[in-house]
């Protein structure tokens, strides 16, 4: 394959259209290569919510949000934790750059596009308490009315406008496995076209080679995601001094094709990797019954409500609540030698609190359709998926009494046996907390808290009640697992998404966006993520590395 072009974009995936969509704007021609098949153009963004992170918007204003850059700033600053010197150079330019945008001109972009937000702000990451620490100290959660495929396709759609008119083509089933140096210049890929598939979206593809191939052009940008699904690169990575052991069971919350393997071959042709050590994984994985990759996982989005005990039935302790601070809870559950917790709830708090993340978990808002939307968000009853979880689920336990709670989640554990006298005593201390309308229990204040804000006493927080009220039953448990997710650290890169060697010096002809750059800068987020920020970050970093070759940087 000898076809040349302006810029090659390595990666189908959000940034990489993103990118493109850039370039084709300022009439460059591009080449975007994938090791996939034409179905799963943009990657592992089709699969999202959609969340998208944003600041002092008009949906925050309307429900009584009070948000500002400054608060913003400090909030993100305060989860990033930025500590290394020489690593976190450019992901605190990055920071300060990206939530400026959020801030400003971010919704506007992408209402242009054509894509719109639901009027509910979620409050995700609600923190480790502090003022000045991890968290968001407000909701900036906003769901794309269409998720995943919706940010996907007002990205998608220009690009292959830009593929009629002659400015995009695409090398599908082609696999980079060299990025072409000469003079220390980036001037091409080369790589191994991989036999042909029709398999749907996210399945796993074969890696059989049929030929080879090479690319070349002045500019390359690699956009192809990070390790989420590579469980090896994730143990050798795993942060043990910071979060405990990594666990023996890891379940899969991105398809097979995220395997981190860009980042070697970058790093081989010179560009400089930092920050591997930081990730995002999530603590709330239950098993899919009806999987679409291997180890397919779903992640529950629980509100506040559920109590939260690890393998030996112990409740974890303040700030490890259902959605405030995940890094900490999963150092809390790893502590205990076991790789799994259990969330403990009724069917009161599982119809309005549980949502799962996913684009096909959501079919209501992802069809845009506002009469299902409607009915299955507030009238009573849980959603169609999560009732389908309940049924079918390895991972739920149903039952209508604690005893018969206790002998299900023991049938399932992989490790202790949870003791009912003292998990009965635990929620009984809890419990007792509601005969007044003040108490000392920690979760049951944020609760309250939570009710304040509209968004969360409309849809997403319970009226507190007594967890061994059969009135609310049955009870439930959830054994939840680790989920992999999100790489934060990655290629370093200066603002206009130029990939960095280890002198500091840009690498000529090399860029890098989305995941694979830790959303830009080689580590955005720091140690924490305060959500909605990996799509935008995909959309920022992509954007930056389209403008800057757009204006003839190579």
């Amino acid at each position: 394959m000898k076809e040349r072009a302006d810029v090659i974009v390595v990666g189908a995936g959000l940034a990489g259209l993103v990118a493109t969509h850039e370039l084709v704007k300022a009439g460059k021609r591009v080449v975007v290569v994938d090791q996939e098949n034409r179905s799963n153009l943009g990657g592992q963004a089709y699969w999202s919510l959609g969340g998208l992170f944003l600041v002092d918007s008009p949906e925050q204003r309307r429900l009584g949000v009070k948000d500002s850059y400054e608060l913003a700033m400090q909030d993100w600053m305060g989860s990033a934790a930025f500590d290394r010197e020489r690593e976190d150079t450019w992901p605190r330019r990055w920071a300060q750059a990206y939530v400026e945008f959020a801030a400003t001109t971010k919704r506007q972009y992408l209402h242009d596009l054509g894509l719109r937000v639901t009027p509910v702000v979620g409050w995700a990451e609600r923190g480790d308490g502090t003022a000045d620490g991890h968290g968001n100290s407000v909701p900036r959660f906003h769901i794309t009315w269409g998720t995943g495929p919706e940010v996907v396709r007002v990205f998608a759609e220009p690009v292959l406008a830009g593929e009629t008119r002659g400015l995009v083509s695409f090398a599908f089933r082609h696999q980079v496995d060299e990025l072409v140096v000469e003079d220390g210049a980036v001037v091409g890929v080369r790589g191994s076209v991989l036999e042909p598939t029709d398999l749907e979206r996210g399945e796993a593809s074969s890696r059989t080679k049929v030929e080879d191939f090479e690319l070349r052009a002045p500019a390359v940008v690699v956009t192809t995601g990070g390790i989420g699904h590579n469980h090896e690169l994730i143990r050798r990575n795993w942060p043990t001094d910071r979060l405990g052991p990594c666990p023996d069971k890891l379940i899969s919350g991105v398809p097979a094709h995220v395997d981190g393997r860009m980042l070697q071959i970058s790093e081989q042709a010179g560009a400089n990797i930092v920050n591997r050590d930081r990730m995002w994984h999530y603590t709330e994985g239950i098993e899919n019954w009806d999987p679409i990759w291997p180890d397919h996982a779903i992640r529950i989005i629980p509100g506040p409500s559920s109590m939260w005990f690890d393998a030996d039935g112990r409740r974890l302790p303040a700030p490890n609540f259902p959605g405030f601070d995940t890094n900490s809870t999963m150092k809390a559950i790893l502590a205990g030698g076991h790789d799994y917790s259990w969330l403990v709830l009724t069917q009161s708090i599982i119809e309005k609190e549980f949502n799962l993340s996913g684009s096909e978990q959501n079919p209501d808002i992802t069809g845009k359709d506002t009469k299902l939307t409607l009915s299955s968000r507030l009238q009573k009853g849980a959603s169609g998926p999560v009732e389908a979880f309940k049924r079918h689920g390895a991972d739920f336990v149903v039952a209508d009494s604690l005893a018969e709670l206790v002998d299900g989640m023991n049938s399932i554990a992989r490790g202790p046996k949870v003791d009912h006298d003292e998990l009965e005593r635990q929620i009984l201390a809890r419990d007792r907390q509601l005969d007044n309308k003040y108490g000392k229990d920690a979760q049951l204040k944020a609760i309250d808290t939570a009710r304040r804000f509209l968004g969360d006493k409309l849809a997403r927080a319970v009226k507190p009640h007594k967890i061994l009220d059969p009135a609310h039953g049955p009870l439930i448990a959830v054994r939840l697992n680790i989920l992999t997710r999100k790489t934060l650290g990655g290629i370093e890169t200066n603002l206009d998404s130029q990939v960095m060697r280890a002198d500091g010096t840009p690498m000529p002809g090399l860029y890098a966006a989305g995941e694979v750059a830790g959303f830009g800068g080689g580590g955005v987020h720091g140690y924490n993520a305060l959500e909605g920020t990996f799509l935008g970050g995909c959309i920022f970093s992509g954007r930056a590395a389209g403008l800057a070759l757009a204006r003839g940087r190579a």
